[in-house]
C-alpha cells in the first residue's frame, strides 16, 4: 500500500511508513506544496495511494465519497506538535495491520479509529 503525506503533516510521517514497509511520498517531494485540495486528490488518485492529512475538508464524504478513491486518513488531535502527531502515525500504523484504508475514510484520534466504508 502507499501513501501520501500531506504537507501539513511532517515528513516525518513518510519515514515511519517507509520503515514498516509502506510506500510513502510527501506533497512536497511532488511540488504540490500550496495547491488546492482537489488538485491534491486528483494526484492521489492518479498514483492510487492513501492520502494521509489533518485537513478536515478531506472528512466531507459528499466531497469525497469513499467508493471514489484510494483511501483518505485525517488524523484527529487536540494538540498537533509533531511528537503527538508521529504518535498518532505509529498508532495508525498498528491498526493496517489488521486493516487497510483502501477505499474507506479514516478518523484516528488518540484513542480511537472511526472508518467510514465504501
Amino acid at each position: 500500500m502507499n501513501f501520501k503525506i500531506d504537507e501539513n503533516l511532517p515528513a516525518e510521517c513518510a519515514a515511519l511508513l517507509r520503515s514498516a514497509d509502506f510506500g510513502a511520498d510527501t506533497v512536497a517531494e511532488e511540488k504540490l506544496s500550496g495547491a488546492d485540495d482537489t488538485a491534491i486528490a486528483r494526484s492521489v488518485w492518479a498514483e492510487g495511494r492513501v492520502l494521509i492529512t489533518l485537513d478536515l475538508d478531506f472528512a466531507n464524504i459528499q466531497a469525497y465519497p469513499p467508493a471514489t478513491h484510494s483511501g483518505i486518513i485525517v488524523l484527529r488531535l487536540k494538540r498537533q506538535d509533531k511528537h503527538a502527531v508521529l504518535g498518532l502515525v505509529v498508532r495508525m500504523i498498528s491498526a493496517l495491520k489488521t486493516r487497510l484504508p483502501a477505499g474507506d475514510l479514516w478518523i484516528v484520534e488518540p484513542d480511537r479509529i472511526r472508518f467510514r466504508a465504501q
